[in-house]
């Protein structure tokens, strides 16, 4: 919809074109199996701002961290691979989680399992901090009780 109202083009072949579009879309996600989630997506909402704001910290910090790491002419560096339990119940809160340590620079997610998260540090401490469980425990926070 954005898109058609800043094109300016309202001919008949590209507004049926966008309509196709959006129905194969809706099509396939509803294949896939997304909505079949929505109702764990629509309680999180309430509390997502918040935890943006923490994780958008945590994105910063990390990527001073990591650029240090860079600079330094030793490189010391000393790639871990840790596995944590999710503290999360909802798939949802779990993939969340997943995908906030893959979004912080240094630790990227490997694996994603009935509830165990395999992740690969680029130094120990980030593994220790991973393991103190704050990022978990935030995520947990998200599900309503």
């Amino acid at each position: 919809m954005s898109w058609l109202l800043w094109s300016g083009l309202y001919k008949p072949l590209v507004m049926s074109l966008g309509a196709l579009s959006c129905l194969l879309s809706v099509y396939l996600a509803h294949r896939m199996g997304f909505f079949r989630h929505h109702t764990d997506l629509l309680r999180l909402m309430p509390r997502l701002p918040g935890y943006w704001l923490w994780l958008l910290r945590e994105i910063i910090i990390s990527s001073l961290d990591v650029a240090k790491l860079i600079l330094k002419p030793s490189m010391p560096i000393s790639p871990t691979v840790v596995v944590l339990e999710a503290e999360a119940r909802t798939d949802v809160g779990q993939v969340i989680f997943g995908n906030s340590i893959t979004l912080s620079p240094g630790t990227v997610t490997l694996d994603l399992h009935e509830g165990k998260v395999l992740i690969h540090c680029l130094t120990s401490e980030s593994a220790r901090e991973l393991q103190k469980g704050e990022a978990n425990r935030r995520v947990a926070a998200l599900e309503p009780r």
